[in-house]
């Protein structure tokens, strides 16, 4: 399934192209809103955007992400605000899914498990990221809960196979 997106021309002539759901989740992973600028949701989109803006200056984590690319994990723990950051992994994820939703075939069922999933183990991989060491090394408060989106889509996978197997027997 593919949701139609605008384009607009010099001419003032609107035209249609097509988005498919993996378009549709990589502009929402470079940017929560993205995609549904880019489908014509522009209250949304515009939302999506501004949360983010205001989720990520509050809480530090552009400060953050480059200390843990440097390699100063301790100096990414000191700068997060985590009141704040605790939401972005809720937004990212309900906004990709989203975008998703939008372009996802309509018989499709619940396609939202591995967005919810991945949202919780995020979130709780943020909150015990300063008690985690791999190897002696600390992964930190950006790259720890980056981490944890593995199991949190292995697991929301998992709970909705087994939803819709045991719908398909009963």
């Amino acid at each position: 399934m593919e949701i139609k997106t605008f384009e607009y021309s010099t001419a003032g002539e609107t035209k249609m192209k097509s988005m498919s759901k993996l378009e549709a989740v990589m502009w929402s992973i470079a940017l929560p809103g993205f995609s549904q600028l880019l489908t014509g949701q522009l209250f949304k989109g515009t939302f999506f955007v501004l949360l983010e803006i205001i989720i990520n200056v509050f809480s530090n984590f552009n400060t953050a992400i480059m200390f843990s690319f440097l390699g100063k994990i301790d100096e990414a723990f000191w700068v997060i605000d985590y009141q704040w950051l605790m939401f972005y992994p809720c937004l990212y994820m309900f906004a990709m899914w989203d975008a998703y939703r939008a372009a996802m075939p309509s018989d499709e069922k619940l396609s939202f498990l591995p967005f919810v999933f991945c949202a919780y183990s995020v979130t709780v991989g943020l909150m015990v990221s300063s008690n985690v060491s791999m190897f002696g090394v600390k992964p930190g408060p950006v790259f720890f809960p980056m981490m944890c989106l593995i199991p949190g889509l292995a697991a929301g996978f998992f709970v909705r196979w087994l939803i819709l197997a045991f719908r398909k027997k009963v």
